[in-house]
């Protein structure tokens, strides 16, 4: 296969965000190759920013980045003005990225005994590639610009218009090469300086337009230096760069789910995002919530797989051609997860305080979306919930594991659709109960039937969804077409745990396999064990490790009351979390830490990813033990926390509006100090 057909990797690129823009580069700051460029809504919109002299060698030495993205590029000129060893003349690169415009500050300085007199080049290149063009290795065919004004280069393609400008005016300009310059003579000490501005506009708007502000607290914590606060930090940071906002109702706002493949409104992704961010504050869910509702399928469609209720997957202003041969409609709607995950966000979001009348406005949405479970979810009338492709060019597989090979039983063998997940079942069970307790607190009927609907579905799932091996019964991934259990084991299972479905002695078989050496990678959950035939520690779905995975089944841990088996697989994320600069990727290997001290990189993944990023409350939740009853005026944390995680302080959570402050003593004791009004419960 050509190298042109491959994902380009993206391992060593500098990833700066500022949705629905995003800047990916070499690590000494080049746009040259791969997936490198300057992206807006989807399109690459410079494919090559270099800039240089000609016949001198470029020696970058220095690069540095503050937390919203903004990097700086040195590079020593080698050669020019220098008398002795000691390099002379630095060309400094600033680079500022902002939603649909890119700035450059080049800052050229001799330091050297001579006077430099050399011409400075930029070359730009624009291919206004598609996503999904770049993302299968496909090479875009350069855009031929025009001359604006004699100060930079624009380009265009139909609605979309790209122009970049040079400050002072370039002294030379080649729309034929991209090809802009000066001719510039520096004397000893002497600098000299330009911007460079580059801006993307859409003439229909954005899909997605960029949000000013942030619906949600920032997480701060205190005392000991601890790589869990770095993590938080930089978290935080990187998810105000993926936030977007819904041009129905700009003050409705969502996490695009990541950079740069998945810059957009992801159902699933989203959803889980948003839920996580629950402890610093409710608006983020809310956004999400109503932005999804107003998309929420109203009619059957086959081409789009619309159906009524059923939340989507994902939104993007053209169709996507991708590498596997799907060919995704711009509103797709192949999930089989997103809807019970939105009426779960609706639940939690209400007992973290999101208010009754915005609660209240959305129930019809929630019934819809329960009357979706029952009537369209269940197909053959099986009582599981299932998914297929219906169109043939859509995703084959519907879960969170929605690659090709990501659903396979122990031998390798692949499971053929439809296709019953274990997560989804256990979504739905638990969506329908919180679902019941909803409606039975707004005074809407139905709550006994669904209460009875996720009984009936607890019991079939103990049925038919348990196996058993040389180490014991533990629940296999699915039921294939011919309703076999899927019987590999796989970090599914942690998605099971604090949903209702299984019982205490369940629960505890579970956690023995999910802290077992074949899933745990002592970085995190592999997605499949590694006794697996197919096992893969590279495998997207096959062996790699995601952070949300682990971050999901520590919660789930914590909320059956398994502390002991939560804290390592945590402590797992930390650790990696600070190999990442605390930067934690969409996945990354599942190799042993004892073979490698470090987790090595999945080349072609997200970084940042909105769920990866929002992990870091999610642990912090479970560690704490933390849970909140809104309505009834109630919290619960935990007494004590694990080692390492003592003399802290914790703060920015809040509920209800209200702040509440969390501090552990040297001894681990948790001071949880509540609003006004709430009763506190240790766990």
């Amino acid at each position: 296969m050509p190298a042109t057909d491959l994902q380009p990797f993206l391992h060593d690129a500098r990833l700066a965000v500022a949705a629905p823009s995003l800047c990916a580069a070499r690590p000494d700051g080049r746009i040259t190759e791969g997936a490198d460029g300057f992206y807006h809504g989807d399109r690459r919109i410079l494919s090559r920013l270099e800039i240089g002299v000609p016949g001198v060698p470029n020696a970058p030495i220095a690069t540095a980045e503050d937390p919203d993205g903004h990097s700086v590029f040195v590079t020593v000129l080698r050669g020019l003005a220098e008398r002795t060893a000691d390099p002379a003349t630095t060309l400094e690169r600033r680079r500022e990225l902002h939603a649909g415009r890119l700035v450059e500050h080049y800052t050229l300085h001799n330091a050297g005994g001579r006077t430099a007199r050399l011409r400075l080049e930029i070359r730009a290149e624009s291919d206004l590639a598609t996503m999904d063009t770049v993302k299968a290795g496909r090479t875009g065919t350069p855009v031929t610009p025009t001359a604006g004004n004699g100060r930079g280069l624009s380009w265009q393609d139909g609605p979309l218009t790209a122009a970049l400008t040079l400050t002072p005016a370039p002294h030379h300009l080649d729309p034929a090469t991209g090809t802009l310059g000066y001719e510039l003579e520096l004397a000893p000490g002497q600098s000299w300086q330009a911007v460079l501005e580059c801006t993307a506009e859409h003439r229909d708007g954005d899909l997605f337009p960029a949000v000013r502000s942030t619906p949600w607290s920032a997480p701060e914590v205190t005392g000991r230096d601890h790589h869990l606060a770095h993590w938080l930090t930089r978290s935080h940071h990187d998810l105000r760069g993926l936030l977007l906002a819904d041009p129905l109702r700009p003050a409705d706002t969502f996490l695009a789910a990541g950079a740069p493949w998945f810059l957009t409104l992801f159902g699933r992704d989203s959803l889980w995002a948003a839920r996580m961010m629950l402890p610093l504050g409710t608006g983020l869910a809310a956004g999400t919530l109503r932005t999804l509702a107003r998309r929420q399928g109203r009619a059957v469609d086959p081409v789009t797989e619309e159906q009524p209720g059923r939340i989507l997957h994902e939104v993007r202003r053209a169709a996507q051609h991708l590498d596997t041969g799907s060919h995704l409609p711009p509103s797709y709607y192949g999930t089989a997860d997103a809807t019970p995950l939105w009426l779960l966000l609706l639940h939690d979001a209400w007992r973290w305080g999101l208010p009754a009348e915005e609660v209240e406005e959305l129930l019809p949405h929630a019934e819809a979306a329960l009357d979706w479970l029952e009537r369209y979810a269940d197909a053959d009338g099986d009582g599981f919930l299932e998914y297929v492709d219906s169109t043939g060019r859509g995703l084959s597989n519907q879960g969170w594991k929605d690659s090709s090979d990501g659903i396979r039983f122990r031998d390798g063998r692949i499971a053929a659709a439809p296709i019953a997940l274990s997560e989804v079942q256990a979504y739905a069970h638990e969506a329908a109960v919180k679902s019941a307790d909803l409606l039975e607190a707004f005074g809407r009927p139905g709550a006994d039937r669904w209460r009875q609907w996720a009984e009936r579905l607890r019991d079939r799932f103990r049925d038919r969804f348990w196996a058993e091996d040389e180490h014991g019964r533990y629940p296999v991934v699915a039921l294939d077409r011919h309703k076999r259990p899927v019987d590999s084991v796989a970090s599914n299972l942690g998605h099971l745990l604090g949903t209702g479905l299984l019982s205490a002695e369940e629960s505890a078989l579970v956690a023995r396999r999910l802290t077992a050496p074949g899933l745990d990678s002592g970085f995190g959950l592999r997605t499949l064990d590694a006794a697996t035939v197919g096992f893969n520690p590279l495998g997207y779905h096959t062996g790699s490790v995601w952070p949300h995975d682990t971050a999901v089944a520590v919660h789930g841990l914590a909320r059956a009351g398994l502390h002991e088996a939560a804290a390592p697989l945590a402590a797992g994320l930390v650790r990696a979390a600070a190999a990442f600069d605390h930067r934690l990727p969409e996945l990354y290997a599942g190799h042993p830490r004892e073979r490698y001290d470090r987790p090595v990189p999945y080349p072609a993944s997200c970084r940042p990813q909105a769920w990866a990023a929002a992990s870091a409350v999610l642990v912090l939740q479970a560690l704490l033990g933390l849970a909140a009853d809104a309505p009834g005026r109630r919290l619960w944390v935990r007494g004590r926390v694990p080692a390492g995680y003592e003399s802290l302080r914790i703060d920015g959570l809040t509920v209800a509006g209200l702040p509440i402050g969390v501090a552990t003593d040297h001894t681990g004791a948790v001071r949880l100090r509540a609003p006004e009004g709430f009763t506190v419960t240790t766990v």
